[in-house]
């Protein structure tokens, strides 16, 4: 049976299991007076006998699709010829990649030998016997479980506590997969950034003011070596964030301020989704106008006025940068501007302040913390921008803080090195996880500042 066609009879099994507790509680408690008799609602009982029905039966499908694959593969290699089981582990990995090819019909029955196309099928009769076989045990399984828990439904039956009890699980489990993940996630680039730092030094790479990670096959040829010094990266994606901050900081805080503060209902309720339409254009549509307006347009301003700007400039991308992000500062800070109480601005007008008084020494003051954690993500925002910055900014690591000179970020420089086959044993691939940590080390020591902010701010106004 088709893994998907499973789910869903499952989901449907659940489903009716629901409907059964339920109706068994009310059959329990006769009537309605009896219905007051019960511990719980009924719903519960049915939520109980669906949670008994569904959560075993799809952790079961779950982990046997997870180890499926590992399982077949080892009993085919174990069936295979001596003369194959014994190959080396690269070997051996790309004559099962070839089998499950084949299995997947990627590979056409004449390219196989005899060997091959044995496995194959062995390969394909045990991945029918493993569906078949979850199929019947997952059922059952899924049945057997609403016989038991319908069976048990009795008045006295907790059956709210114990949906609660598991509900509970369920968020401590979901909230524990997510550390996890962040953990594994940051573990997966150090290790890979550890073995980059085993070929290059992290001085090197920390202080380096030369960004040219292009290595030669033979050490004869031209720049074999490479250079792997982050400054100039670092440097282009700083001064590209800073001009999209210079342009969406002001612009989305004071018109916060104003649909907050000063706008009509009518026109707030006009402009807020006009301005929030931003957020949702493709990037590449902004690297489109940054590439065909905006840069040509400097471009010549830049010629009228005697300056040398080049065709692609970190100035042309952090300003379109900074059109993108207005939203994410604009519409987190009208929020939490208007989240601070109406008491604290009837307090200030009673004291004789202005309106303009009391937005800047009562409000701001008071909604800090939600405006730095919009700014904050509108940074996160703008670090971590790719498209705009390649087809505006272009792709020269040059060390300048010139904002009408060609730069490049991190994180374009992590998408072309990860471009194409590439082998996780050269410097040039590796130095992307390199610059991934110090990517994450950065905007872990902005989040840490940023909520030094906050507490401080926050402790004057609770």
């Amino acid at each position: 049976m088709n893994p998907a066609t499973l789910f869903i009879i499952l989901l449907a099994l659940s489903s009716a299991a629901y409907y059964l507790g339920r109706r068994r509680a009310f059959t329990v408690a006769g009537d309605s007076e009896g219905i007051q008799q019960l511990h719980s609602r009924p719903t519960y009982y049915g939520a109980l006998t669906a949670i008994w029905c569904g959560i075993p039966a799809l952790l079961l499908f779950g982990f046997w699709l997870a180890f499926e694959s590992s399982v077949i593969t080892q009993l085919v290699v174990s069936d295979l010829p001596d003369n194959i089981g014994s190959l080396t582990g690269a070997e051996l990995n790309l004559f099962i990649n070839k089998i499950k090819n084949a299995v997947s019909g990627n590979i056409v029955s004449g390219e196989l030998t005899p060997v091959m196309q044995t496995a194959a099928d062995h390969y394909r009769s045990l991945q029918a016997i493993s569906k078949a076989a979850l199929a019947v045990v997952a059922i059952c399984l899924a049945l057997l479980g609403l016989v038991a828990v319908r069976a048990k439904i009795k008045p006295g039956l907790r059956a709210r506590n114990m949906v609660e009890q598991v509900i509970k699980y369920i968020l401590i489990a979901c909230s524990t997969l997510a550390i996890f993940t962040t953990i594994g996630i940051v573990l997966s680039v150090l290790y890979e950034a550890i073995r980059f730092f085993k070929v290059i030094p992290v001085t090197d790479f920390l202080f380096g003011l030369d960004w040219s990670p292009q290595m030669a096959i033979r050490t004869d040829q031209v720049g074999s070596s490479g250079a792997f010094g982050a400054v100039p990266v670092f440097l282009g994606t700083a001064l590209i964030s800073a001009i999209a901050m210079v342009v969406a900081v002001p612009i989305g805080l004071m018109s916060a301020i104003y649909l907050s503060e000063y706008a009509g209902r009518k026109y707030r309720a006009a402009a807020k989704p006009l301005i929030e339409i931003l957020a949702g254009i493709p990037t590449v549509v902004y690297g489109f106008f940054a590439a065909l307006t905006v840069a040509p347009f400097i471009r010549d301003t830049g010629s009228v006025l005697g300056l040398s700007v080049s065709s692609e400039s970190a100035l042309a991308a952090g300003l379109v940068m900074g059109v993108m992000i207005i939203p994410f500062v604009s519409s987190l800070s009208d929020d939490f501007i208007n989240a601070v109480p109406q008491a604290l601005r009837d307090g200030a007008y009673s004291l004789g302040a202005t309106r303009s008084e009391t937005i800047k020494q009562v409000v701001l003051p008071a909604a800090l913390p939600g405006i730095v954690g919009g700014v904050l993500l509108a940074v996160s925002r703008a670090i971590g921008e790719t498209m705009i910055v390649v087809m505006a900014a272009g792709l020269a690591a040059n060390l300048t803080v010139n904002p009408l000179r060609t730069v490049t970020t991190v994180t374009v420089q992590i998408v072309t090195l990860l471009v194409g086959d590439q082998e996780f044993d050269s410097p040039k691939t590796l130095a992307a996880f390199a610059l991934g940590l110090l990517l994450f080390v950065v905007t872990l020591l902005l989040n840490v500042i940023a909520l030094y902010v906050v507490r401080k701010y926050r402790e004057q106004y609770e």
